[in-house]
């Protein structure tokens, strides 16, 4: 095989994957304005529904021009053997293998997030906004974006850094030493990322005591789920939507609500968002997630490190001598098809632990109150009642709001 076929098959493929994305969103769309479900006739009135339809739409119209132009850039950057420049300029600043790779993808990362940055401001300032979404300020903004280049620098270059080191050391065995430390890196954050990362952007407080607070820590003991850590965190700061979530395990679990879900739902629909939380900690579904993430990054570095010195793959992308940062970006468009199949098994695993979660909390709160609250989140954030079911399958991690209401009648 030659370089010339490599190329012609990476193409191939980012052009495919464009093609079918595309083509999921084209199907998706001719739904928009199928009508109600009766099931879900009570989500929304006429005038809501109408609304939620004109946000979709717009919100496809960007995303299919969002799209095509980060398309053109990707094949544009590859026909014109951009990431051979790239090398030759980090080449140019080191002969140290750890900086020239921390050189290198920190000019594509940050040149790719200064060219999006505008689309992404046009659809926090004026979509989001014109729908009523939207809460962050100009400044929020900008200062969300120097903290999130603040953690690339710190946190993935500290990690890229460490893998290259691995490899010199160790060669082709790199990826040994990568998994270890990915796993641990891994059950750290699970444990940690509520107490480090999300005070760099949120404001996190406990609940307080009253009602909400009451309820909750009853149900939590009727089911004999230890629950101590209950914290309200401050997302109406950028968006009116809702969510809540479970994070931890061990004496490290805890519950986090947005006070927009507070603020939008009843006392006992809250306590069935919570049950359902439970529900998937009872299931083990944090567990099963974490090891199977952990196993899916051992066989990717395994499979990464038979191509990771291949010249074939730095010749393919115009560049003589083969190295990590080159057979990385290679290798990460020659796995995406595995990588897709991958991601399409974890979403149905992770349909079928909604299911489970949902049925717990109404085997032990009743499916009323959960039901309730789906429907005002769907509601409030005007989410698609009737996606194209191909959508659904390559896309959803959760079931569409109608499979979630009949499985729980």
């Amino acid at each position: 095989m030659t370089a010339q076929t490599v190329f012609y098959i990476i193409i191939g493929i980012l052009t495919l994957n464009f093609v079918i994305d595309k083509y999921l969103d084209y199907l998706n769309a001719k739904h928009f304005d199928d009508e109600i479900p009766p099931l879900l006739d009570d989500v929304y009135d006429k005038k809501e529904y109408e609304k939620s339809q004109a946000y979709k739409k717009e919100n496809f119209k960007f995303s299919s021009l969002t799209g095509a132009f980060s398309f053109v850039l990707t094949i544009a950057f590859f026909f014109f053997e951009g990431f051979a420049y790239v090398d030759q300029w980090a080449r140019s600043i080191s002969d140290n293998q750890i900086v020239i790779t921390l050189v290198f993808f920190g000019i594509i990362m940050f040149g790719s997030d200064i060219l999006t940055t505008p689309l992404s401001y046009y659809k926090t300032f004026v979509i989001e906004e014109k729908y009523g979404f939207n809460k962050t300020t100009k400044k929020l903004f900008f200062i969300d974006k120097i903290k999130g280049w603040f953690l690339m620098i710190i946190i993935g270059g500290g990690i890229l850094a460490l893998i290259v080191w691995f490899y010199q050391q160790t060669g082709k065995n790199f990826w040994i030493y990568t998994w270890a430390f990915m796993a641990v890196f891994s059950i750290f954050m699970t444990l940690f990322y509520s107490t480090l990362i999300v005070p760099l952007f949120n404001k996190q407080s406990p609940l307080e005591e009253g009602e909400l607070k009451t309820a909750l820590e009853n149900f939590a003991q009727k089911v004999g789920f230890n629950l101590d850590k209950i914290f309200v965190i401050d997302g109406s700061k950028r968006s009116t939507k809702a969510n809540a979530y479970f994070t931890g395990f061990g004496k490290k679990k805890r519950i986090v609500l947005y006070d927009t879900l507070i603020n939008d739902l009843e006392t006992d629909e809250i306590v069935a968002v919570l049950a359902h939380e439970v529900g998937h900690y009872k299931k083990k579904h944090v567990v099963f997630n974490m090891v199977s993430s952990i196993l899916l990054t051992g066989l990717t570095l395994y499979i990464l490190s038979f191509f990771i010195d291949s010249k074939l793959l730095a010749n393919a992308l115009s560049v003589s001598e083969p190295s990590f940062h080159i057979g990385l970006i290679a290798f990460g468009v020659l796995y995406s098809p595995i990588s897709e199949i991958t991601g399409l098994i974890m979403n149905i695993f992770s349909r079928k632990f909604e299911y489970q979660a949902d049925d717990y909390a109404k085997s032990h709160f009743g499916a009323k109150p959960l039901t309730a609250a789906l429907k005002k989140l769907s509601k409030n954030s005007l989410s698609n009642l009737t996606p194209h079911k191909a959508y659904v399958f390559m896309h959803y991690s959760h079931p569409t709001l109608l499979q979630r209401v009949k499985a729980m009648l």
